[in-house]
């Protein structure tokens, strides 16, 4: 009897556990879905497309050839997350960054982390490659411009419903003089009913 019992629980915990089948299809990434309201991929492009359209398209870079008839190098610093909610901002800059590089417009150098790995491997080959391929010191392409910025939001909700607004600030500045040559920002609103 008590055999017969469990058999039983298994049966009904097989049958309820078949009930909630999880299906999952690759969809295309240019795709928009939003499923929480909270910010992501389609947010990323979106921010991404309108920085790069902003910032390939207005008068420093202009300004910056028929001053020194050579493209700008930029570096890209750090973009501070302010929202009320966990946003990679690493999406959305390394799209800016393949096209400054594809555009054949910009020249980028590496920032923070992986220019720091940069160096150590120019020391390590200091000691370990022959003297004819290492690499020597003080040949970094240094940057003309740094671009930084914020990612912000505002939330306001009441009873079941809710806009979040996001606002991302770029800001591209002048290494030497510390101008600032150009200013861009994306704005995304979204309203979510419950």
């Amino acid at each position: 009897m008590r055999h017969l019992f469990i058999v039983l629980v298994l049966l009904a915990g097989l049958s309820l556990s078949s009930c909630n089948t999880r299906k999952i299809e690759r969809i295309g990434t240019e795709e928009t879905i939003d499923l929480s309201g909270r910010w992501n991929d389609s947010d990323s492009r979106m921010t991404a497309d309108a920085m790069v359209e902003q910032i390939l398209n207005s008068g420093w870079l202009d300004n910056h050839v028929r001053k020194t008839g050579e493209r700008p190098v930029v570096i890209v610093g750090l973009v501070y997350n302010k929202s009320h909610e966990h946003i990679s901002a690493e999406t959305f800059i390394k799209d800016v960054e393949r096209a400054f590089i594809n555009s054949g417009r910009v020249r980028l150098v590496q920032a923070g982390d992986k220019r720091e790995e940069l160096r150590r491997e120019r020391a390590s080959q200091q000691d370990f490659a022959s003297v004819e391929t290492a690499k020597r010191w003080g040949m970094e392409l240094g940057a003309d411009y740094m671009l930084n910025g914020d990612i912000n939001s505002i939330v306001d909700s009441y009873k079941r419903e809710k806009v979040t607004y996001y606002q991302v600030n770029l800001e591209l500045t002048d290494v030497e003089s510390s101008e600032v040559v150009w200013i861009g920002d994306k704005r995304i609103r979204k309203y979510i009913r419950n």
